[in-house]
């Protein structure tokens, strides 16, 4: 059986799905995000999706490129996934060494990727030069048969609103996104300052669900969020949840998250993913809270190019 390894077309962008699915069944994928991932990715971002084919059928994936909104310059990436009834072919060596030689030639310096803790994957890893860091957990909560907190009151002076309210104007959004997730655990540093590509890329992104997002709100400020994501295939997601920073340790994250969680079942979600970096103690608190179970866990690892 021969092994190739090329760029994605917008044409495979169902089978990447189909294989990142079975793969790695917490994290959504649609014909409609792949597409859209490729045809929005930002320029300097110098993204190249590639696929693994064996005699014509894609059986491996990686998401590559360059992490552009990083402070540091020179920090690749490559996550890579084999279907796992096609291990063995070779394809992963394959399709990570493809990804290495193009970030290379894009002037990367290091090479980060998520591996999942598997023997086989780890070993896979190391034999290739990368070293682990840390780990993060996918969760899974089983909204079809399992039970959520009851909902409660917000704190005098909160409102709970939508994604959907926002759709005016959501720069309130983005700046409580951009705070938050420059505080979340990472190996690679991340600064949001593009709006118009934080629309392009994430509020306008197929898989964003507007009116499953929650926001609480105070005095007129969006100060903690929980931003949905859905497959329409009965799939929720959590692309971000957190709080800005003055208004930490008031429980408005979880106060969030639940409302978006409630809204979700009763709208006929049958179960919701989420994803925790091992060492964000208390977001891992709440999502237990909820209910969810940790159902994988990947490594990130780091590879020099130079």
């Amino acid at each position: 059986m021969t092994v190739t390894v090329r760029a994605l077309r917008p044409s495979d962008a169902g089978e990447f799905a189909r294989v990142r699915r079975a793969a790695l069944p917490a994290m959504l994928a649609t014909a409609g995000s792949v597409a859209f991932d490729l045809a929005h990715a930002h320029p300097d971002a110098r993204f190249r999706p590639l696929v693994a084919e064996a005699d014509g059928e894609i059986v491996g994936t990686a998401q590559v490129g360059l992490a552009y909104d990083s402070p540091e310059p020179g920090q690749g990436y490559v996550n890579a996934y084999v279907h796992p009834e096609r291990r063995g072919l070779g394809a992963g060596a394959l399709i990570v060494r493809a990804a290495e030689e193009y970030l290379a030639a894009e002037g990367a310096v290091a090479v980060y990727s998520w591996v999942l803790d598997t023997p086989r994957d780890l070993e896979f890893a190391a034999r290739r030069g990368y070293r682990a860091s840390r780990p993060a957990h996918f969760l899974r909560l089983d909204l079809a048969h399992g039970t959520l907190p009851p909902l409660a009151e917000p704190p005098a002076g909160v409102t709970l609103r939508t994604g959907a309210d926002f759709a005016a104007d959501p720069r309130p959004v983005f700046d409580l996104d951009a705070e938050t997730v420059s505080d979340e655990p990472s190996d690679i540093a991340t600064e949001f300052t593009d709006y118009e590509h934080w629309l392009d890329e994430t509020w306008h992104h197929p898989l964003t669900d507007h009116e499953l997002t929650s926001v609480a709100v105070l005095d007129g400020r969006p100060v903690a969020f929980s931003l949905a994501r859905t497959d329409g295939g009965g799939r929720y997601s959590s692309g971000m949840t957190g709080t800005a920073r003055a208004f930490r340790g008031r429980g408005l994250a979880k106060l969030a998250k639940n409302d978006s969680l409630h809204r979700a079942r009763a709208s006929g979600i049958r179960e919701a993913f989420t994803g925790n970096d091992a060492g964000n103690g208390p977001m891992l608190a709440i999502n237990q809270w909820f209910g969810y179970e940790i159902c994988a866990t990947e490594v990130r690892h780091v590879r020099p190019l130079t």
